[in-house]
């Protein structure tokens, strides 16, 4: 009977921190200890790992006369979830002697059932990461999570079925029915496009909202999509999605690193700028985070991608005052009493409401003018670009017509944007930095304005008492404009373009 020490690790926010187990068995009355800040998940691990160990052929802990002591350390982190339990079955069979091996290097993850089976667990990713970042060599998980943890480079990837396996590709000694280990092929990284993407030709008309998503598409610009309903505004803001240009590796791994902890992934990895459209009725931490633990919410989840609110006037004002961070700096502070975090949150807000809903008529009354104002505040107006308004379309141009008819629309979308992008990226000597993320002090450098450009500014401004914010946000908003016109400088046509998506007789 001795210690024995196996290594594993835990997802904190969205990164991970190595944790060691390390079991004590000596010859006592038979108890089973699990101390470390352990959370009731791994408290009940107790009986999973008994259970799998006696499934597995070997004897059961809880037949021995042995005390038995699992501690997970560090001991002031708390630990959570149900990724211990393998680390845990092999700390212990290693101190009572049962198997034998060096687990220098190797790292293990994974959830046991009762008849020894390894269930995938959250934030694969994230521990992968880790581990590669760490200096492991090996990383041993269940086999749903063998895919997405081969997504990182620099460390061998061995999915594993059951408890048995482990012990049989480890352990010296021979063990019928165990499988070797192979390690996992690493995960091909292949951009899946648009596919199944609703297409801009598949919406009639509305070429001025059509116009204002490839705007925001191509330098990252919030957009409101307003009007009375049934007038396009949802797909619209889903054929968004399918003109954004698909994520770099980084921001795949950025993404689907998040999406693995909060356990919503689908698949192995993310390919396409995520798209959340949550209720109206969602509470404010799910939609900024938050908790007694901090966890990410739907904008968090929406990084890198889009986050659509439909009904926006319709959420509480608590939320959409939760927006004023992420809108400007791009991230969301939770400070709790256990702790302060920052979750990245750089999305495209997506906003679609009716103002005058209850009628149905095409103007803004002063009662909605009113209803606007005290759901949405100024701040939150001023961090919005693009105000676009979906009217009614006329019944001639609703005739629908075959698949092979509908005009790609989106793929001449993607091909002007792709080219602002690659503009922006060559002026920001950046890959990730758009025209919406210009800072105040960058204006000057790459937004020159000329001198009647700025003359109509100042008039504009003056006249619509723009805050300096809403100012500013004109001219970055005119920098996309001109990008996609081609144009080195920020004419006077840009500007004008710009100032007509200010949200007109909506707040005045």
């Amino acid at each position: 009977m001795s210690v024995a020490r196996v290594y594993s690790a835990q997802t904190m926010y969205l990164s991970a921190v190595p944790v060691t187990v390390e079991a004590d068995v000596s010859r006592e009355s038979h108890t089973f200890t699990v101390v470390g800040l352990a959370d009731k998940a791994i408290e009940e691990s107790r009986e999973r790992v008994c259970a799998a160990i006696k499934n597995s052929g070997l004897p059961s802990p809880k037949h021995s006369d042995t005390r038995i002591v699992v501690s997970l350390a560090p001991a002031d982190l708390r630990k959570e979830g149900p990724r211990f339990d393998l680390p845990i079955a092999l700390a212990y069979l290693l101190a009572a002697g049962e198997i034998s091996f060096d687990p220098t290097g190797i790292l293990f993850v994974g959830e046991l059932s009762l008849e020894g089976a390894l269930r995938p667990v959250r934030g694969i990713l994230s521990l992968a990461r880790f581990a590669a970042d760490a200096g492991y060599h090996t990383l041993v998980v269940p086999k749903d999570n063998a895919r997405e943890a081969a997504l990182v480079s620099g460390i061998t990837v061995l999915p594993a079925d059951r408890l048995i396996d482990v012990l049989g590709h480890f352990d010296t000694t021979e063990r019928p029915g165990a499988q070797q280990l192979t390690p996992q092929e690493p995960t091909p990284w292949e951009r899946d496009a648009t596919d199944g993407a609703l297409d801009l030709g598949h919406i009639r008309g509305q070429d001025t909202a059509k116009r204002g998503l490839e705007i925001a598409a191509a330098g990252r610009h919030n957009i409101v999509l307003y009007g009375p309903p049934g007038t396009g505004k949802t797909m619209l803001a889903r054929a968004l999605a399918g003109i954004l240009p698909p994520l770099s590796f980084d921001e795949a791994l950025e993404a689907t690193a998040i999406h693995s902890i909060a356990g919503v992934l689908e698949g192995d990895i993310i390919h396409t700028p995520p798209f959340r459209s949550p209720h109206h009725s969602a509470s404010h931490v799910a939609i900024v985070g938050g908790g007694t633990i901090p966890r990410p919410g739907e904008a968090t989840l929406a990084h890198r991608g889009i986050l659509f609110l439909d009904e926006f006037p319709e959420f509480e004002r608590r939320v959409i005052d939760g927006l004023r961070e992420p809108l400007e700096d791009k991230v969301i502070s939770v400070s709790r009493a256990r702790g302060s975090v920052q979750f990245p949150a750089n999305f495209v807000l997506v906003a679609a409401m009716n103002p005058n809903r209850e009628r149905g008529e095409g103007r803004v009354s002063e009662l909605d003018r009113e209803r606007l104002k005290k759901k949405i505040s100024g701040p939150v107006v001023d961090r919005i670009d693009l105000w676009i308004e979906v009217a009614h379309v006329e019944h001639d141009l609703l005739r629908v017509r075959s698949h092979e008819e509908a005009p790609k629309e989106s793929a001449a979308a993607r091909t002007r944007i792709a080219t602002a992008r690659r503009v922006q990226h060559e002026r920001y000597k950046s890959t990730t930095k758009t025209n919406s993320d210009m800072h105040v002090r960058d204006i000057d450098v790459y937004a020159c304005l000329s001198d009647a450009s700025e003359q109509i500014l100042a008039t504009s401004a003056e006249k619509l008492k723009l805050s300096p914010r809403s100012y500013h946000r004109t001219i970055k908003l005119a920098r996309t404009i001109a990008d996609l016109a081609g144009s080195e400088g920020v004419e006077q046509e840009h500007i004008l373009e710009a100032l007509t998506y200010r949200p007109k007789g909506l707040f005045e």
